[in-house]
């Protein structure tokens, strides 16, 4: 799956930058941490791995190590396992032995704490196969012994510390261990005060009985089986009828409700029947061995197309380096969806066919498919990106989730933007299929949900049914066609969905930056994330400025469209009183057009100035180290504003902003802008944009100047190579051509040059 051009663009920028800031970072950060207190013992900080003394290290490690890779200080995850490793270590740096007392343990174990920088260091962290973070790797021997990926408390790390060091020292440490919390800045003295108790006896027997547990339900299952296929078909027909009469008694279960229901909402309750399927229960059978099925063309018929089951599904082909690169991740997720998502793979090189028919735009492509619908990924390729669309992915197909006004209230605090659908007791069945195919679309962008609650109706102004919204910060937007066809024309909804399904703020990542910078202007808030108190305040100024934005631009529209109703109507009693029929019959056919493509549509978002800081930089000269700033961007045309009317940065300010944008909005802007290209870039990028918006005048202009350049060389060359002309000299008598231009009556002159 390939990346716009403009998206990898800002990775390449972004990539850039991170290292180079984070190298110079990571290289003064041991000079800069400062020692820790534990117990009341002086703990040294954590070692600072580096390509240079990470294998001296090492060597120097025999029995094990444990090291933390982490992101810092953009990987908010690495910022929440911190405190945890950080315990772990002091709690094991200070761990003193009865036995050798004044001897250090990291002297007595040889055991080592250490971290790696992975934005100064990614080549280091790919060396080591680092696919998400943060990462725990303890090394024995030189080699991997045991990988711990995630967030993980102080429990977790100390019980994979232990089983490398009882096989490192068998039989030498405890059996039981008082564990401190989070961040603790002292060991536990009691039970009571521990955070945890790691007893490896009790874990031992543990394990022994769920192995037990594991064995005997298998042996069980077995002979269920068994027990089964021997049943006589009697039994089965009773079941049979037992389920028929279920089924009864559940269908005239809504009809008994109704009658008891709240005469003011008559018919929700029987409306419960076209509320379509019920989200569905997780398959026991569903990716049963944690691993990614090899698929040919019979099994994906099968086991994918002819069955409800979802399926992530990624198109290879084995020569293909960046298919190679997401392997790992691809079986790592595999093993993360045991018994929730099926998980397979498809190898082009050997089922051409299958590719082919699936109309592959290049490798690898990664498509999620329910039945016969299909979706296909497009975001980034690490595990955490990964695990993160199947969750998504397994909440939206379960089905379109009833709520009430409680539970949407809820999720508002939750989601940016949530889709919703009103239905009452005549909405009918095919009502529901359609809106069935739509969750599909959605997976990664928005939240889709139905409800026929009274108090959302009021809340929405609701009037008729089936209605669709989509509430984005708790504003609505609403989806205008009513008829039922349109409401059932599942492309045309999903056109609309794609167009606000954006936050009304949107973050700007490599993923969406297409979609928000194309064909609009963006308001972009260049900020620092790690700032928090800075960062909300900029966001809520953005948040109000892009309100106040979208309610001018409402009054502007409706303004706008009244006009040119009024407008219609003056033409309409204009005709009525002169009496002409054919004028009444014109204006009255009259459309009233608000169609506002020439007006291009102006979007808010906000992009991390510290992450993408390289991009920022050499794209429009701004730093976000000198605060805080806003531009507005027109990606069609390569140019942007960085400044008001008065010459002063644009700031994360509501009247900023909307002041600047009034100027830049009108034709001509009354703000000169600033090119993201350089000028010769510029002439070729007109001269392009010239001929993709006008092609015919174009293709005529370049006619033109063709045909005249030809002329003109034309009369070059043939004065230049002396071609035969009526005017030049014929002969070396004096003679010529021009002789016999004489008039036919002669000039007045004789034969010998004599004047008669």
């Amino acid at each position: 799956m390939k990346l716009p051009p403009f998206s990898s663009l800002l990775g390449v920028f972004a990539l850039g930058s991170v290292v180079a800031t984070a190298a110079a970072a990571a290289e003064s950060s041991q000079g800069d941490a400062k020692p820790t207190t534990f117990d009341g013992i002086e703990v040294p900080p954590l070692l600072q791995l580096t390509p240079k003394n990470f294998d001296d290290y090492l060597k120097k490690t025999k029995p094990s190590c444990s090291q933390h890779l982490i992101v810092s200080p953009y990987c908010h995850h690495c910022k929440r396992f911190a405190p945890a490793f950080q315990t772990t270590y002091e709690f094991y740096y200070t761990e003193k032995d009865e036995s050798k007392p004044g001897v250090k343990f990291s002297d007595i174990y040889d055991m080592q704490f250490a971290e790696i920088n992975c934005v100064a260091y990614f080549d280091l962290c790919h060396k080591l196969g680092i696919e998400s973070y943060p990462t725990t790797i303890l090394f024995a021997d030189g080699e991997k012994s045991n990988t711990i990926r995630g967030v993980k408390n102080v429990t977790i790390l100390s019980r994979a510390i232990e089983a490398a060091l009882d096989k490192a020292h068998p039989a030498v440490r405890p059996t039981k261990l008082l564990l401190p919390k989070d961040g603790d800045t002292a060991r536990p003295r009691t039970e009571a005060d521990a955070d945890a108790i790691l007893d490896k006896n009790a874990d031992r027997e543990k394990g022994e009985k769920k192995q037990a547990d594991k064995a005997k339900a298998d042996a069980e299952k077995k002979a269920k089986t068994a027990k089964d296929a021997n049943s006589s078909p009697s039994e089965k027909v009773v079941a049979a009828k037992d389920v028929a009469a279920k089924d009864a008694t559940a269908k005239n279960a809504p009809a008994a409700g109704a009658k008891e229901h709240n005469p003011s909402h008559t018919g929700s309750a029987s409306s419960a029947s076209h509320r379509g399927p019920s989200p569905s229960t997780p398959n026991p059978n569903t990716n049963p061995s944690g691993t990614s099925v090899p698929l040919t063309a019979e099994t994906f018929q099968t086991l994918v197309t002819m069955t409800q089951e979802p399926w992530f599904i990624k198109f290879y082909a084995p020569w293909c380096h960046h298919c190679k690169a997401m392997a790992a991740s691809w079986e790592q997720l595999a093993k993360e969806m045991q018994g929730r998502l099926n998980v397979g793979e498809v190898n082009c090189e050997k089922e051409t066919r299958l590719c082919k028919d699936v109309r592959l735009q290049g490798y690898p492509t990664i498509l999620f498919f329910r039945g016969g619908e299909r979706v296909e990924y497009d975001g980034l390729r690490g595990l955490g990106d990964f695990v993160q669309y199947a969750e998504k992915a397994l909440d939206i197909v379960g089905g379109v989730r009833d709520v009430d006004a409680a539970a949407f209230k809820a999720l508002e605090e939750q989601e940016e933007v949530i889709f919703l659908y009103f239905y009452d007791f005549a909405t009918t069945t095919e009502d529901f299929l359609a809106l069935e195919r739509l969750p599909l679309s959605l997976i990664g962008r928005a939240k889709l949900v139905k409800t026929d609650d009274p108090a959302l109706y009021e809340r929405f102004k609701i009037t008729t049914w089936p209605r669709l919204l989509v509430s984005r910060e708790g504003r609505p937007t609403y989806y205008a066609p009513l008829t039922p066809h349109e409401m059932r024309d599942a492309h045309r909804v999903l056109r609309w969905m794609k167009s606000v399904w954006l936050p009304i703020v949107p973050e700007l990542t490599a993923t969406n930056a297409r979609e928000i910078m194309d064909g609009k202007l963006v308001v972009l808030g260049i900020l620092k994330r790690a700032d928090t108190e800075a960062f909300a305040s900029a966001t809520r100024e953005m948040k109000s400025a892009a309100s106040e934005w979208m309610d001018k631009q409402l009054q502007l529209f409706q303004l706008e469209r009244q006009e040119l109703r009024d407008a219609k109507q003056l033409r309409i009693e204009e005709a009525e009183d002169r009496n002409d029929q054919r004028a009444l019959r014109a204006a009255k056919s009259i459309r009233v057009n608000m169609d506002r493509a020439d007006k291009k549509e102006v979007a808010f978002a906000w992009v991390d100035g510290v992450f993408w800081q390289r991009w920022v930089r050499t794209t429009y000269g701004i730093d976000v180290k000198d605060g805080e700033r806003v531009i507005i961007n027109d990606e069609d045309n390569r140019r942007y504003w960085d400044t008001t009317i008065t010459g002063n940065p644009i700031l994360p300010s509501r009247t900023s902003i909307l002041e600047t944008l009034n100027k830049v909005t009108v034709s001509p802007a009354k703000i000169k802008p600033k090119l993201t290209i350089s000028s010769i870039e510029k002439l070729f990028f007109d001269i392009r944009a010239t001929f993709s918006e006008h092609p015919f005048l174009s293709i005529g202009c370049v006619l033109g100047l063709s045909l005249g350049a030809a002329s003109w060389l034309r009369g070059r060359v043939r004065r230049g190579r002396g071609h035969f002309r009526l005017e030049d000299s014929n002969g070396g008598g004096g003679g010529g051509m021009k002789e016999y231009k004489l008039p036919i009556l002669g000039s007045g002159l004789n034969a010998n040059g004599k004047v008669d």
